[in-house]
Parts: structure tokens; sequence; C-alpha cells
């Protein structure tokens, strides 16, 4: 773990609304006018923005979605796992990390509109992981899961959504 305390004070992360820290590090320049991008923004958007992202075992980045994709990069650490279900009820695993023998990958991306959570799952580790979204984030755009509500959509997978969802 002092690997990650290190990358915590280094980079700057601060807590993040749905667990673990973050620090933003990229807002792109060029703004995407609200009537060139789908109606389900509602003003300007950014056309990128990028942050830094950290979880410690024992924590979990709570299920929530967003209104537009969102890729994931893995930096350093251990496997982080991320479950997202689509639309359609469909659970996805992707397991980022640098063991490719093991279906690890390096990056994936998550569907606009999909819920997902993630957790570390490997004793006293940590995952550092970078967050690219386009048009960019806004917290205007970010919703957090309620629990019933969630679990009522898709009971199927009743017992990830009461592990991996705070309210």
């Amino acid at each position: 773990m002092s690997n990650c305390q290190y990358y915590i004070n280094k980079l700057g992360l601060i807590k993040h609304p749905e667990g673990g820290a973050f620090k933003e590090t990229y807002r792109s320049a060029i703004v995407f006018p609200e009537q060139s991008i789908s109606e389900l923004f509602l003003g300007d958007r950014n056309a990128s923005t990028a942050i830094y992202f950290l979880l410690k075992q024992g924590e979990f980045s709570s299920f929530h979605k967003i209104k537009s994709d969102e890729i994931w990069h893995f930096y350093d650490g251990f496997t982080l796992t991320i479950y997202e279900i689509e639309q359609n009820g469909n659970l996805i695993t992707h397991k980022l990390g640098r063991d490719l023998e093991k279906n690890e990958s390096f990056q994936c991306c998550i569907q606009a509109g999909n819920w997902f959570a993630s957790r570390c799952e490997i004793e006293n580790g940590f995952s550092l992981l970078g967050c690219t979204v386009s048009p960019g984030f806004e917290f205007d755009d970010f919703e957090l899961a309620e629990k019933a509500i969630l679990m009522n959509q898709y009971p199927k997978h009743k017992d990830l959504i009461e592990e991996l969802t705070n309210k």
C-alpha cells in the first residue's frame, strides 16, 4: 500500500463522490455547442476530459452512470474489476490490469448510459487508473444509483448491486 499513499500525495488526489480518489488532469479547450451534441446534454460540453482515479482494496466505486462514453486506462497497482450493466440487463465484467494471459487489458470502454461500478479485489491492493470522457465530464451528467431502484430494474444482479451501491 506504500505506493498507494505515494500516488495520492504526489498526484494530489481527493475523495470522489462515487468512492476512491481522483484528480482532473485535462479539460479540452475545444467546446461543443449544445446544439451540436445529443439532446441528452443540457448546455455546452468540452470535447474531452481526463482524470486520475485510485481505488484501494476495501473501497469501491458505487454503481453510477454518465451520459458519455468513458474510456478507462490501467496505470499501476493490481487488477481492477469493473462491472457494467447494459441497458438490456446483460452484465459485462471488465478486468483492467497488466496480465494479458488472464484476459486483463490496459483499457476498456464503458458505454454511455450503462450502470457501472468497480473495485480492486486484491487484498491490501490498489488500482491506479485514468478515465477519459467525451463529450467531457460534467457532474450534471452523473447519476449515482439508488440501490432499491437498481435492484428492482436488474433483479438477477441483486447481490452485486447490494455489494456495490451506497444508497
